[in-house]
């Protein structure tokens, strides 16, 4: 990945294990932080990141321990942009729109909430973005 100004730029490299989303939410804040991005904008930035890692551990290398979760993150243009990168083939079809009420009684399962996260949090997202021939799922969170 290019990126204009790499003092600007991070990456984190992460084990394929659920657990290691926090390491990105962590990374995630602290980057933020230092741009001054508001405390609500900190929180919807690890909600996306995590529910991105998470997805791209489960779905996109289909729980392989051997496989990486990369997340990049810039800050350009007053938004901190991030892609999370899997060695998956991409998001083939969305899930729909999930029904909250029936997940909070137990009626449905939770699929498709982290995607629905993901598109409520983000002031721009991009599934099936491509990073190096590398699927990836790009986001934005505006200052």
């Amino acid at each position: 990945m290019t990126t204009d100004s790499p003092e600007r730029t991070i990456e984190v490299t992460l084990t394929n294990q659920l657990g290691y989303e926090r390491v990105a939410m962590a990374c995630s804040e602290s980057f933020a932080k230092i741009f001054g991005l508001a405390p609500k904008r900190i929180e919807d930035l690890k909600t996306v990141v995590a529910e991105a890692a998470i997805n791209a551990m489960q779905h996109g290398n289909k729980g392989r321990k051997d496989a990486r979760v990369t997340v990049f993150m810039n800050f350009k243009d007053d938004a901190v942009n991030v892609w999370v990168v899997d060695e998956g083939d991409g998001i083939k079809h969305l899930p729909p729109k999930p029904d909250i009420e029936r997940i909070m009684d137990n009626l449905d399962p939770p699929i498709g909430f982290g995607v629905f996260l993901i598109k409520e949090l983000s002031d721009q997202v991009e599934f099936n973005a491509t990073i190096n021939g590398d699927h990836a799922v790009r986001m934005s969170i505006k200052m």
